[in-house]
């Protein structure tokens, strides 16, 4: 199963990589390894909220490697525990999600807590990423 990083491509939004999905009144199913989130932009950060029901943050893991930040769920079930879905739409035993961060985020000062079911991941920008856009004047 290929896993792609999801790219910010120097801004945050849908515009800059991150790309929303068009949901159709056809059947879809959201990959089991996917969960959904949310990535808000301040002046000084980003902020992913990762909405994961069930996982107690014991069960999550965040890491870095080569700019991308990967974060993963993983709750053993018990034997025999697995539900006859008619609908699942979120995970109840793994989940992953990368996202590349292209240099926009210090990565030594990410931190992360867990608050009613949400994952809420801090993500310094880089200095690169904070300049301030200059304006220029046309005359």
């Amino acid at each position: 199963m290929h896993r792609q990083a999801h790219s910010w491509r120097g801004q945050c939004g849908p515009s800059a990589g991150f790309h929303r999905q068009q949901w159709q009144h056809r059947q879809h199913r959201r990959p089991k390894y996917n969960v959904p989130l949310n990535v808000i932009e301040s002046d000084d950060a980003f902020e992913v909220n990762v909405f994961a029901p069930g996982f107690d943050k014991s069960q999550i893991t965040l890491s870095v490697s080569e700019d991308i930040l990967t974060i993963q769920g993983n709750k053993p079930l018990a034997e025999g525990d697995d539900p006859a879905f008619v609908l699942q739409e979120f995970p109840i035993k793994t989940f992953e999600r990368r996202l590349a961060l292209n240099g926009k985020v210090d990565t030594s000062g990410i931190t992360a807590k867990q608050e009613n079911q949400v994952l809420i991941v801090h993500l310094p920008k880089s200095e690169e990423a904070r300049r301030e856009e200059i304006k220029i004047d046309v005359i």
